[in-house]
This record gives C-alpha cells, sequence and structure tokens, in this order.
C-alpha cells in the first residue's frame, strides 16, 4: 500500500468505521483543531469545547489501538488553520504518495475538499463513505422524485420497512405508524424528572487555549466541570442512562416545556450522534430493545416518538440538505429582513418563555426541540426575522447544531423560508399553545390574555400580523384555512387594534 495520509474530521470520530479495523503502519490518520471550524461561525464556547475534547480522545484511542497519527492543536506551531494548507504541509514534510478523507456532512466543507482534491492535490485522493448514517446523501432526493414538498411522514415509513423497526412483516407493529396525538402532555405541575446524568469534566486547557487564540464565543461554560458526553464510552452510559431513566415517559413529556428543569426526559444524545460517537440505527435498536424487554412499564408512544425523531427527522433533514443546497441556504420565502433583537445574545428580556429558553440555551448550549421551534423559532418568525440572523443564532449557539441538521431545521421548519418543502405550513402560535405546553406564562410580565394593551402578550398581535401580512401567500394553503376564517369574522375595530398593537412592538422590539 502507498504511504497514505486519512484526514478524520472533528465531526467524524466514528470508532466503527472500516478504516480502522486493521493497524497499517502505511496509514497515518491525521485531526486538526482549525480557526477554520472555529471561525466561520461564532460557536457556543461548550461546543469549541466539545468538539476539541472529542477529537482529541479520538486521536488518543486510535493511538493507543495501534495506529499511525499526527494531531495538530489551535496552537501547533505547524498548524496552517486550515484543511488544504495542513494537508500538503504534511504531504510536503513526510512525502505521503496517496490521500483519502470521508465524505463532508456540510456543503461547506465537501465543496472546499472537492476543490482541494481537483486543483491542488498532486497525488492520487479517494473519498470514502462515513458509514454513519441509515440513508445514502441523496436517496431521499430520489424517494421523491418529481415531488414539490417531502413530506417526512412517507420517508419515516420507508425508514421504518428498510430496517425493520417496529414493524409486524410490512405492516407497523399495533397498527399504528405514529403516537404523536398521544405526545403532548403538558409537564404535571409538582412533577420531578429523573436529575440528568452529567461527566463533569475538567476542560481548563481547552478554554484557556481559546482565550489565548482570541476565539469569539458565546454562552457560558464551568471549566471544571464540562457536563457532555465526548468519547463513545460516555454516550454509551448517556444512551443506557435514557433507556433506563427516561424512555418511560420521552414521548409524553417530549414537547413539555418548564423554566424549573432543563433537561427533561430527553436523551441530550444529540451531540454524540453528529460527532459520529454512536450510530442512528445502534442508538434505535437499543431503545427498541429496551422497551421490548420493558413493555409492562413502557408504552409504544414511548419508543415511537424516539425512532421517529432519529431514523425520521434527522435522517430526512440530511437528505433534504444534499437534495436543495447550496439554493436552499438563501431560500427566504416571505421576504424577512428584520434584525434579531439582542437579548438573543443575553436572555435579558420580559418575555418568560423567550427568556428562559435563550438563557438556557446559553448556560447549556442546549435546548429540546419545541423549545427551539415553538418559542424562539415562533417569536423569530412572527416578528420577521430574516433568515440569515436566525441560522447564524441557531447553528452558533447549540451543541448539536451542524450546518447540515441545522439549516433545514430552522430555514425550513421553523421559518418557513423555504416555502413549504419541509413543513406543510407555518409553525406559529399565540400565547395560547406556549402556556399549553409549558409552565413559562405564569409570573410574566407579559398577559397571556390580552392582544393589545400595555401589557399584552407580544406573540398574541404578531401571531394575527403574520397572518395578515402575508395573506397573498399563505391563504390558499388548506392548513391554515382555520387562521383566516377567524381572522376575517373579527370586526374592522378590534383588528386595526391588533395590528396597531403589533407594530409599536416591532417597532420597538429591542424592548419588549
Amino acid at each position: 500500500m502507498k504511504k497514505t495520509l486519512r484526514l478524520i474530521l472533528g465531526d467524524q470520530l466514528n470508532h466503527q468505521h472500516s478504516w480502522l479495523e486493521e493497524v497499517d503502519d502505511n496509514v497515518t490518520y491525521c485531526l486538526f483543531e482549525m480557526r477554520q471550524e472555529t471561525d466561520y461561525a461564532t460557536h457556543h464556547i461548550q461546543k469549541v469545547v466539545a468538539f476539541f475534547h472529542a477529537m482529541r480522545a479520538f486521536a488518543e484511542r486510535l493511538k493507543k489501538d495501534g495506529h499511525q497519527v499526527i494531531y495538530f492543536e489551535l496552537d501547533h506551531s505547524d498548524n496552517q488553520q486550515n484543511i488544504p494548507h495542513n494537508i500538503l504541509f504534511l504531504i510536503g514534510k513526510y512525502g505521503f504518495e496517496h490521500f483519502e478523507y470521508q465524505l463532508p456532512d456540510e456543503y461547506r466543507v465537501d465543496d472546499q475538499m472537492k476543490s482541494f482534491c481537483q486543483n491542488d492535490l498532486k497525488i492520487t485522493s479517494q473519498v470514502f463513505d462515513t458509514e454513519h448514517f441509515m440513508s445514502q446523501r441523496h436517496e431521499l432526493e430520489e424517494f421523491f422524485e418529481g415531488k414539490k414538498n417531502y413530506l417526512m411522514e412517507s420517508f419515516y415509513r420507508s425508514m421504518r420497512r428498510k430496517y425493520n423497526l417496529l414493524m409486524d412483516g410490512d405492516k407497523p407493529l399495533t397498527g399504528k405508524w405514529n403516537y404523536d396525538h398521544d405526545n403532548r402532555k403538558k409537564l404535571p405541575k409538582d412533577h420531578v424528572p429523573p436529575r440528568p446524568l452529567l461527566f463533569e469534566k475538567e476542560v481548563s486547557d481547552i478554554v484557556d487555549l481559546l482565550e489565548r487564540a482570541g476565539v469569539k464565543t458565546i454562552g457560558k461554560i464551568d471549566p471544571k466541570h464540562f457536563i457532555w458526553p465526548t468519547s463513545r464510552e460516555e454516550s454509551l452510559k448517556l444512551l443506557d442512562f435514557f433507556c433506563e431513566h427516561c424512555l418511560v415517559n420521552f414521548g409524553r413529556f417530549q414537547d413539555a416545556m418548564t423554566p424549573n428543569f432543563w433537561s427533561l426526559y430527553h436523551s441530550r444524545i444529540s451531540f454524540a450522534m453528529n460527532a459520529k460517537l454512536i450510530a442512528p440505527l445502534e442508538v434505535v435498536q437499543k431503545v427498541i430493545a429496551h422497551w421490548e424487554a420493558n413493555q409492562e412499564t413502557i408504552s409504544i408512544a414511548q419508543v415511537e416518538g424516539f425512532v421517529r425523531q432519529i431514523i425520521g427527522w434527522r435522517e430526512y433533514m440530511r437528505g433534504v440538505y444534499w437534495a436543495k443546497m447550496p439554493e436552499f441556504a438563501s431560500l427566504n420565502f416571505l421576504n424577512h429582513t428584520r434584525k434579531l433583537p439582542s437579548y438573543f445574545w443575553t436572555g435579558e428580556t420580559k418575555m418568560s418563555c423567550v427568556r428562559h429558553a435563550v438563557t438556557q440555551s446559553l448556560d447549556f448550549a442546549y435546548a429540546h426541540h419545541i423549545q427551539r421551534l415553538m418559542v424562539t423559532g415562533n417569536f423569530m418568525l412572527l416578528a420577521g426575522i430574516d433568515p440569515d440572523e436566525v441560522d447564524a443564532w441557531y447553528l452558533g449557539i447549540y451543541i448539536d447544531a451542524l450546518d447540515w441538521v441545522e439549516i433545514t431545521n430552522t430555514r425550513g421548519m421553523s421559518q418557513f423560508a423555504d416555502g413549504g418543502i419541509v413543513g406543510t405550513k407555518p409553525y406559529v402560535s399565540s400565547a395560547n399553545y406556549i402556556d399549553k405546553m409549558s409552565h413559562y406564562c405564569k409570573g410574566c410580565y407579559y398577559n397571556k390574555k390580552e392582544k393589545t394593551g400595555e401589557r399584552a402578550c407580544p406573540f398574541n398581535s404578531f401571531y394575527w400580523d403574520f397572518y395578515d401580512r402575508n395573506r397573498e401567500k399563505l391563504e390558499r394553503n388548506p392548513r391554515i384555512g382555520m387562521a383566516y376564517r377567524l381572522w376575517n369574522k373579527m370586526d374592522s375595530e378590534k383588528k386595526e387594534g391588533i395590528l396597531l398593537q403589533a407594530n409599536t412592538y416591532l417597532e420597538n422590539i429591542e424592548s419588549l
């Protein structure tokens, strides 16, 4: 075998990859901490630390297993701070004759690697699959060929059949595909969820490194008690904890929100999966096996809701990404242009729901899917925030946010900027939904029941203003008819008051 250099990116930490099955002294693996990756967005400090810590642990494991490894920390004297320059430097220094890499999940890096191998690389090269996802990169695009809308439920069912998950032959177990309707419960007032499993490692060396290098980050971190899994062993422990303590109520309370608990019954394995420390198929198989052994205490609604998130939404969003990029990144169907208010970076707002969701995100680099969709995303959509600003915030603030999964969720599912490729309607609500699913409204500065007045909840007037100003684009959507019928029935004076209230709030959005 030629003297070969193999690149492993920070989100390709797959211990089960076929590359690693045999030790070959002619093969050297390289991993780089780079300004290319710390600086393309302003990331949460816990996100940067998690990737660097996981990369270092992965490199040490490779060395322990006998593999040849070159690792550049961020301040390494030979670090050129981007992939092509580092690869060319190593080829020149060590005389590598062949280069290999795995398919990047981000269009930005994929494009960079293609260009590099075609135009700048003077030795032979080959690209390999990451061996992580349950569907191929363009499988969803082929599945929906000729269709304008990509209905997730159809793809989800095909994945269930493909992998024989929760199936009875060609039919779903119990004859029912989806238990979403059963999984919309508010957390009871005195209910206490399990205390989350945290790992509490010291990461002061990486935090100090980022400070010395002047890397701009957002959010908070306790360098002596870093809580996220950064190894395969820790990731599997967190998965086991979810099965043992959280699965029993996962589906039931997966949409619930409360200021009292930040983790609830969620698995919090998204970073581990997106870094490829654990694989989606092994995750769902383990969860299903646990349910099968405990059916007397865990209902199928709990496990189906979880499986749908992993093999439904996660695989689906990746498929949409590769079907629609790079054009997807600039879609702005509703022509929104407003800047994101500063309290999304500080949490300093009188709106209780937004304050809590943002503050939790700054504290933990984490919020669950309904906090992201129906609090922060809902507010941004109703207020007409520029999708570019929305993307930058979501991509930066969450530990699990990588472009391939973030942009399809935010610009598509959350902001309807794609005009309906991902979602069949905009996901917007007034205060009523937030109050129905959370404990945020009690004690809020604003009154959840009021549409107008000094302390009327902004979500209420924003909701109707959103539909009024977008009538031309949304009125014919069959899933929105009820909203327009209600709006049309309101007397003109009431409608005028609501629109005036929304306009006043929007003009003073920084002070909400």
